[in-house]
């Protein structure tokens, strides 16, 4: 196989290629391996013959380019995590080996960011909700955040007194239907400090 041509697009880093087996495509440097780098600097390089390999890799980029376009487009859209836009990618078809490469991109440059997107989520839930911490755990590590991004952020979001104030706010959910054994019970299980709680109970 052959390269009939080459050219660099207005996008950075983007190129379009026509090989003699009639595709034509556009593929991403970034996703290349070095050695297909190094051919595209290569005087003469229209008509010169490339591998299997190199042609493989050339398509390798190309699917990762339009991962990449879609992936951006969701994060448009909304503040996305690396778990959840995988699952995304996943099931619109492209491939996983394109995904995982095309997330750690995203990763590196900071357009993807698993603590960006959690203090967002846990910030809406707080101001929005009745939530308890435990509800607030659960729901990020349904999302696949990890427990090393959580608990500092937990701990960051939930200081005294805004536990207190959303203790007060889950606990009202709670008084119609429980005495006050088993709504200390009921709050404490949900997450709950000792020292909001007894503040809760005292300030009645």
């Amino acid at each position: 196989m052959t390269i009939k041509s080459v050219r660099k697009s207005s996008a950075e880093d983007q190129w379009r290629i026509e090989l003699s087996d009639g595709s034509v495509f556009s593929f991403s440097i970034f996703y290349l391996p070095q050695s297909c780098i190094n051919l595209l600097d290569c005087d003469n390089v229209e008509g010169r013959e490339i591998s299997d390999e190199e042609a493989e890799s050339f398509y390798f980029s190309s699917a990762c380019l339009r991962a990449e376009k879609k992936a951006l487009q969701l994060i448009a859209r909304a503040e996305q995590n690396t778990f959840k836009l995988k699952q995304k990618l996943g099931k619109q078809g492209h491939d996983s080996k394109c995904v995982k490469a095309v997330i750690e991109r995203l990763v590196e440059h900071g357009i993807l960011d698993d603590s960006r997107y959690a203090a967002l989520w846990l910030e809406s839930r707080i101001s929005l909700q009745a939530v308890s911490p435990l509800r607030l755990r659960t729901g990020l590590s349904s999302r696949g955040i990890g427990q090393d991004i959580i608990k500092p952020l937990l701990k960051e979001f939930l200081d005294e007194e805004k536990e207190q104030k959303l203790l007060e706010r889950y606990a009202q959910k709670l008084m119609r239907k429980n005495d006050f054994d088993s709504l200390r019970y009921k709050l404490k299980s949900e997450g709950f400090s000792s020292f909001a709680i007894n503040g809760f109970f005292e300030s009645l």
